[in-house]
């Protein structure tokens, strides 16, 4: 080995943007921060500071010190100070992974706008990395990586390969001894003198092991939200030993980005062995979850492709802000929820509104559309890039069972699931108060809808407004006043609704494109098989094919699976292939005294199994939608140690009822059972899972998470302070012996019993940001900071569906469930002139192959629409995609092109590896 090099001292800031307390209270401190960094840089040449690896910070101090911004400029020019390659340091498994591409394409265009960005993929405290990194990093022209958390213990120096599933590697720095604050300690005594020399040597010594090539020691110094020594460059300079100060990027700048000979690693980081992985976070505040996940799917995949594919307008300012937001709550403190409650409200506002933003550019695009369908038709949406038939709920005007057809004359299938009342009001009056009823009248709405038709009739005093969605008749209030003159003793009013009904229909719509759906006006020119209808010969009655129906009271069937509702309300399942599974739906209640960081359960834990009660209630009958409702109740202990007679031991003798709703349902068409858990959670210091026993015994679990399906064992690894429990994120489904289960959002799942068995998380109810003593963690998170709404009181509910699979690994008819699960179509409602032709159906643009994912489309800059997908496979995959375009061109992750690609009649096709992220662009 050796002899230690010379040590380059990184004087640097870790800034949490928002944790236990909330962002402004932090930013208050980052001016006070970075005014006092850029006066002493100011004054003296020999600083170098390292701005954390995020741009956010040097935004958030810009908002408020708009008057250094060339100052700061100047100082990232001359590379005295570092900022980006990121945004904002992100959480790896709680955000998607389009998410992670965006906030590094913004991270290092307003880095370049400063100057320069550091082309360093610093992620110095996520908690863990997801498996594609090195391929993000790489295809963004990065060519090192930097980390801490969860490096496996058989990487024993500062340097390791670090490879993407599709075999892309980054040389990646190992920061041990402490991560990013190893060097925090060296300078930090009184009377500003030079480190002691025994510190120096002993830094150099401990550091010394983990480079066995005697390159130059990397010395972060620097800790959570601190400034570094004012003399900093005097300390340095006076302690000899050949050491310099410099920025992270200009350490890098020295380094081989050469990755022969060093260790590899395959695929995610989240090892326990080397330092805490703190793996609660994915199930703590569930909400937050939800929400990043609601936001995220609308803006990727129904937003943004609408806007790029089907809008004449400018919609980019919109989607921008959308993504600041969804960037900015991707932050490793913001959507873990392991912050206060403070800042937990605050990301949650920032989650509604990119989901509000997303909403707007929907509805922005499809009113556009709309406009040319007929008002009472409907105007539906596909998000997916390829052709769909799905159930779109809509509002339709009928007073009996109504005939639907495409623009085509396609007979649509319908089930009704809701009336609306016709008579919204009926009361009788004094005459006197006539008038101030009218005033209910706003131009011609009256009740949320507008009036149509009106009577007087003096014979019976009665007074009688028609209203409808939307009304083209001549209407004056003026009129009805006249009509009401002289009017004396008591009068009859009411209010009457054109007949309208809530509908389930099953729509045909072509990839990524629109269909409109109307009352059929003409005999139908297909039936819902699609099959031509003779010339002459009237349409056969619709049929869903394979329709889903309640045999009995507690049994569903759609012809793909039959599910049946136990005595103990638990589901068994089972597909035509024979494949049964017995047990789904087990809800398993148990303590939990940790926090938002790690589950700890009490060491006398006791759970709860066994429902006091089950009872099964009918919802919907078919043919296309069939339900039940699985009512259990539960006795559940109201906290965990605070009331339990061995206090943090057990959990409280006093219990709360508890009501858990499941609804089962199966739709025509759907090889998957759709399950909906709700209930009012009315207890402290617990955790919620679903159990779902296991077709075959499983080896090993796969997870859908960022452009790839990770595959995990049974177990972690350990050897730090903290227990390495098999508990692991999924973001679109999780799948293991042949049964997938497919998700809404980012989960915590568990997979049980020796592998025969997967428990989902479905809440868990935690009182603190960080116990000091927490049964699975040796050292604290943070500090021990109630968290009272952390317990996540009130009505839960999570949405998840069940999918049987032959084979050991999950494959294509997962990846399609899962698409299809979490990408409902979209409807709107058209307000073209009423009896007009319904429109003709129009694709957008398709992309298929087998196991091949689109992640992306958006309009860019100079006209061009681009598309990102992804190989979701191990082996290797052929992408085909169809549209409206004339030139193609690969690109990189940051939009820049690369080269040519052939187009042949609308036709691109692309060869990828197994798990290679591909961007194109196209001219359409």
């Amino acid at each position: 080995m050796s002899e230690p090099g010379p040590i380059v001292v990184v004087p640097h800031t870790h800034w949490d943007r928002e944790w236990y307390l909330p962002f402004q209270r932090f930013r208050l401190r980052l001016v006070s921060l970075l005014d006092g960094v850029t006066d002493r840089m100011a004054a003296d040449p020999r600083w170098r500071f390292t701005l954390d690896g995020q741009m956010a910070a040097v935004d958030d101090y810009l908002e408020i010190r708009p008057e250094r911004r060339e100052e700061i400029a100047a100082l990232v020019r001359d590379g005295r100070l570092a900022v980006g390659p990121w945004q904002i340091l992100h959480d790896e498994f709680l955000c998607s992974g389009e998410n992670i591409v965006r906030n590094l394409e913004l991270g290092l265009r307003r880095a370049e706008e400063l100057g320069a960005a550091m082309m360093v993929g610093y992620l110095p405290d996520q908690f863990g990395h997801c498996a594609q990194t090195p391929q993000i990093l790489r295809l963004a022209g990065l060519e090192h990586a930097c980390v801490w958390r969860g490096v496996p213990s058989r990487v024993r120096s500062r340097a390791f390969v670090w490879e993407a599933p599709d075999g892309t590697a980054v040389r990646t720095q190992y920061l041990p001894e402490g991560g990013y604050g190893n060097a925090a300690s060296m300078f930090e005594q009184a009377g500003g003198a030079a480190p002691p020399a025994g510190r120096v040597a002993g830094f150099a010594a401990s550091m010394g092991r983990w480079y066995p090539d005697g390159g130059p020691l990397l010395a972060m110094y620097g800790a959570d939200h601190t400034a570094p020594a004012a003399d900093l460059a005097d300390r340095v300079a006076a302690a000899g030993h050949g050491m310099r100060l410099d920025t992270l990027a200009g350490y890098f700048a020295g380094q081989d980005p050469s990755v022969e000979g060093l260790t590899r690693v395959r695929g995610e980081l989240r090892s326990h062995a080397r330092a805490n992985i703190l793996p609660g976070v994915i199930s703590a505040r569930v909400r937050l979850k939800q929400l990043m996940g609601r936001g995220e799917r609308l803006v990727e995949r129904y937003a943004e492709p609408l806007a790029a594919l089907w809008y004449a307008g400018a919609a980019q300012r919109f989607l921008d802000l959308a993504w600041r937001r969804l960037i900015e709550v991707s932050c490793h403190d913001s959507v873990t929820g392991c912050g206060s409650d403070e800042t937990a409200e605050q990301v949650a506002a920032r989650m509604a509104e990119a989901e509000q933003l997303g909403r707007a550019v929907c509805d922005l695009v499809t009113a556009e559309r709309a406009a040319a369908v007929p008002l009472g038709a409907h105007l539906v949406f596909n998000p997916s890039p390829r052709a769909r038939r799905g159930l779109v709920v809509l509002d339709v005007p009928s007073d009996g069972e109504p005939v639907l057809a495409t623009g085509e004359g396609a007979r649509v299938p319908v089930q009704t699931l809701d009336v609306a009342p016709t008579v919204l009001d009926d009361a009788v009056h004094p005459a006197s108060a006539l008038p101030v009823l009218l005033e209910r009248i706003y131009g011609r709405v009256l009740f949320g809808r507008e009036i149509r038709d009106w009577t007087v009739s003096q014979d019976d005093r009665t007074l009688t407004f028609h209203v409808t969605a939307r009304s083209d008749t001549p209407f004056d209030i003026g009129d009805v006043r006249a009509a009401l003159r002289g009017a004396d003793g008591d009068w009859r009013v009411r209010i009457v609704a054109d007949p309208r009904r809530t509908v389930a229909a099953l729509v045909d719509v072509p990839a990524l494109g629109l269909t409109a759906v109307g009352p059929a006006t003409t005999p139908t020119t297909a039936d819902a098989a699609g099959e031509a209808t003779p010339p002459g010969k009237a349409a056969s009655p619709a049929s869903a094919g394979g329709g889903a129906s309640v045999l009995n009271a507690t049994t569903l069937d759609n012809g793909l699976l039959r599910a049946d509702v136990r005595d103990d309300g638990t589901v068994g399942l089972r597909t035509p292939s024979g494949t049964v599974v017995e047990g789904l739906g087990r809800i398993v209640d148990g303590g939990d005294l940790g926090d938002t960081y790690n589950h700890a359960p009490p060491a006398d834990d006791r759970l709860v199994t066994t429902p006091l009660a089950v009872r099964v209630e009918p919802v919907s009958e078919g043919p296309l939608v069939a339900a039940l409702d699985i009512v259990r109740t539960y006795r559940w202990p109201v906290s965990g140690d605070v009331l339990g007679p061995v206090p943090g031991k057990g959990r409280s003798d006093v219990e709360e009822d508890v009501t858990v709703v499941t609804r089962a349902e199966l739709r025509a068409g759907e090889p998957f059972l759709r399950l909906r858990v709700t209930f009012d959670n009315r207890c402290d210091d617990h955790r919620v899972r679903l159990h779902a026993p296991l077709p075959r015994r499983a080896a090993s679990s796969f997870a859908d998470g960022q452009f790839a399906v990770v595959e995990r064992g049974l177990t972690a690894e350990g050897g730090f302070g903290e227990r390495p429990v098999p508990t692991y994120p999924a973001s679109g489904f999780v799948a293991a012996g042949g049964l997938a289960v497919l998700l809404e959002h980012a989960s915590e799942y568990e997979v049980t019993g020796g592998g025969r068995e997967l428990a989902l998380t479905l809440l868990r109810s935690v009182g603190y940001l960080s116990r000091d003593r927490n049964a699975h963690r040796d050292q604290p998170a943070g500090p021990q900071l109630p968290t009272p709404a952390a317990q996540c009181r009130g009505e839960r509910t999570v949405g998840l569906a069940v999918l049987p699979y032959d084979g050991d690994r999950p494959g294509e008819e997962v990846l399609r469930a899962a698409e299809e699960y979490r990408h409902d179509l979209l409807a709107a409602p058209g307000y073209g002139p009423p009896g007009a032709p319904v429109p003709a159906s129009r694709e957008g643009m398709s992309v298929t192959g087998a196991g091949v994912v689109m992640t992306s489309l958006r309009g860019r800059d100079g006209g061009w629409t681009e598309v990102r997908m992804a190989a979701q496979t191990p082996a290797p995959a052929t992408a085909v995609l169809r549209g409206p375009f004339t030139e193609a061109a690969h690109a990189d992750l940051r939009g820049r092109p690369g080269e040519p690609l052939e187009v042949r009649d609308g036709t691109l096709t692309l060869a990828l590896r197994p798990w290679e992220i591909a961007t194109v662009r196209l001219r359409l």
